[in-house]
């Protein structure tokens, strides 16, 4: 039987209208469609001209594309054909199916997403769990890859750090109170306001905690990369990472991309929620890097 990723299905039906009511506020014309995968349906919200470079998109555990990308989306479609992919066994639309339980594949799943839109090149950008699949299609995939941004993001993954980040809020009973505390873990010092000044980002976060079955994301495995791997990485990743980012911005992450020769850089005065908490900046960022070619 398929993993749901619902613990209710009213919690769906919540998180589901809460979700249109985030893309409403994106202010662009978008396209939504549902991509037929191994394993299973892959909901995309797409997003400017399709004449512009492709720039796939891919948010973390426990959130989706309507609520990842609202502070980036209208500058990002400027200047790309923006595919914002709702990760399969997420909280967003995206439905796995019984394949998915029992022979989940990252490349082969994000491969068939670039071949149903016929994509011979592609940029590939994510946030936190997002940047280890952009990472690892780039990795699997590096002729089809042109520039990968990963944000809140490395080549190290550690279970702890994440643990000690998410919990024990992820684990209590969903409340205002909660999430805030939450989000404010995620920033950095006096920037959570991004999130708690918008309504519907504060109904559909504490939905996420209280209906979002964590248990679904846990087909999704940690692959350790070899250094003929990361060599990939050398030439077309950038690491954009929150100078308060407790996930990601710690001595031994910083010295596995040093020893790699990967380029990343410091955003100052970001979390975890960097994209959220410098949209401008890290809207730059990506277009710099992946259509000016430099870090």
């Amino acid at each position: 039987m398929a993993v749901n990723p619902f613990k209710r299905d009213e919690g769906k039906v919540l998180v589901h209208t809460s979700y249109q009511r985030l893309v409403d506020q994106w202010g662009i014309p978008v396209q939504e469609e549902d991509v037929e995968t191994t394993f299973g349906q892959t909901h995309v919200i797409i997003a400017g001209a399709p004449t512009s470079p492709p720039l796939l998109l891919f948010h973390g555990v426990g959130d989706n594309s309507a609520l990842m990308w609202i502070y980036n989306i209208v500058e990002l479609s400027k200047h790309f054909y923006v595919i914002a992919v709702d990760t399969i066994g997420g909280p967003g639309k995206s439905e796995p199916n019984d394949s998915y339980n029992k022979s989940f594949d990252q490349a082969i799943w994000i491969d068939q997403i670039v071949q149903r839109f016929k994509l011979e090149t592609i940029n590939v950008a994510g946030v936190s769990n997002g940047a280890y699949l952009a990472g690892y299609y780039t990795i699997t995939n590096p002729t089809k890859v042109n520039k990968m941004i990963g944000m809140a993001g490395g080549i190290k993954v550690n279970m702890i750090k994440m643990m000690t980040l998410f919990l024990p809020e992820a684990l209590l009973p969903a409340s205002e109170k909660t999430t805030k505390k939450l989000l404010r873990k995620l920033c950095a010092p006096n920037t959570s306001n991004v999130f708690e000044k918008n309504e519907e980002i504060m109904t559909h976060w504490n939905y996420l905690l209280k209906y979002f079955n964590n248990r679904s994301m846990m087909v999704h495995k940690y692959k350790k990369f070899k250094e003929s791997d990361l060599a990939v990485l050398k030439e077309k990743a950038l690491y954009l990472i929150g100078e308060h980012d407790r996930m990601s911005n710690y001595p031994a992450a910083i010295r596995e991309l040093d020893r790699n020769e990967i380029s990343y850089k410091i955003i100052p005065n970001a979390g975890h929620g960097i994209n959220h908490e410098q949209a401008i900046r890290i809207n730059e960022e990506i277009i710099n890097y992946a259509i000016g070619g430099h870090s």
